[in-house]
């Protein structure tokens, strides 16, 4: 399929994209608690502060692992597996979700960011997902050249009647 690479390759760069803005952001927010010394609910600024920076930098090294993934999709032309597919399902989930919260909270254009981002993921597992190895053995469910299969054997190469039973003598 034509269209495989190129939206693998897309994917990988929206996700080193984001990972990287994710982190500016959250580091500029953790910069802004910090400076204006202003405590939520009695919490610590330092300590927002911190965690705020922290969690950038966590989300930003989750979206730069996916983006990983989508790299090395895109470098292989295989399909993800194993941790790589659960990654890349848990970054569709997610986007999903911070969708539904920029709509309320920043409004439609981050929504059709998330949205979009969401679609290109769901379409990198999508067409990579009926590239399965075909079985080794002829074509055709196994039957032989000619179709017609071993003599005494139906067309697939089973049995038609079970085998006669032992006599006694």
């Amino acid at each position: 399929m034509a269209v495989r690479r190129p939206v693998a390759w897309i994917v990988a760069v929206v996700l080193f994209a984001e990972a990287l803005g994710v982190a500016a952001l959250n580091w500029f927010l953790g910069i802004v608690v910090d400076r204006q010394e202003m405590s939520l609910a009695g919490l610590d600024p330092d300590t927002m502060s911190v965690s705020s920076k922290i969690g950038g930098i966590v989300f930003g090294l989750y979206f730069a692992l996916c983006g990983l993934v989508a790299l090395l999709v895109a470098l292989r032309d295989r399909r993800p597996a194993g941790v790589g597919r659960i990654l890349l399902i848990s970054a569709a989930v997610v986007h999903g979700l911070l969708g539904a919260f920029t709509w309320g909270l920043v409004g439609w254009s981050a929504f059709l960011f998330m949205l979009v981002v969401l679609g290109l993921i769901v379409l990198l597992l999508m067409t990579y997902d009926g590239q399965e190895e075909a079985p080794a053995g002829p074509a055709e469910g196994g039957r032989g050249g000619d179709g017609k299969g071993d003599p005494g054997k139906g067309g697939d190469g089973s049995p038609v009647s079970p085998p006669p039973a032992p006599t006694a003598p």
